[in-house]
């Protein structure tokens, strides 16, 4: 289940890109998953556990990927984590979606986020259930008091 606050927290990892740099393990670049996210995300090939290549950067170690798809690996492999998603455009949604099929995650955001049509999520906010992208704007409504 995918869960959603738009209250920043001090337990939050909000350094997505620090926080990956220091803490990743090699071998999460060995999970298809994880190879699927970066070529959808950052459009490049992982070529072994600390090489990538990268259409505009060559050849990159991990600590090179963008910071939206560090917040995806972080999510994947240490999911008890609360991340700061504002870290992911909206390229990311739908695999923070895709992660939270699988398990449980919870993520705060400060932007609204383009999700996918359809998806479940709860709003740790207001408790409200959220069962699509409607549903989802009425709880950014309510809880930014964006109205």
């Amino acid at each position: 289940m995918l869960y959603i606050t738009f209250q920043p927290s001090e337990q939050m990892i909000w350094n997505v890109q620090g926080y990956f740099n220091f803490n990743y393990q090699d071998e999460w670049l060995d999970d298809p998953m994880v190879k699927e996210m970066i070529l959808d995300v950052d459009k490049s090939h992982v070529l072994a556990q600390q090489l990538i290549q990268s259409p505009v950067l060559g050849l990159i170690p991990p600590e090179r990927l963008s910071g939206g798809v560090k917040a995806l690996i972080i999510l994947l492999k240490q999911p008890e984590l609360l991340i700061w998603a504002t870290a992911c455009g909206d390229n990311c949604a739908k695999w923070i979606v895709k992660i939270s099929e699988m398990q449980d995650i919870t993520i705060v955001l400060e932007h609204i986020m383009w999700f996918p049509d359809d998806f479940r999520a709860v709003c740790l906010d207001n408790g409200r259930q959220i069962y699509n992208l409607f549903d989802y704007r009425g709880c950014v409504l309510d809880c930014l008091k964006l109205d």
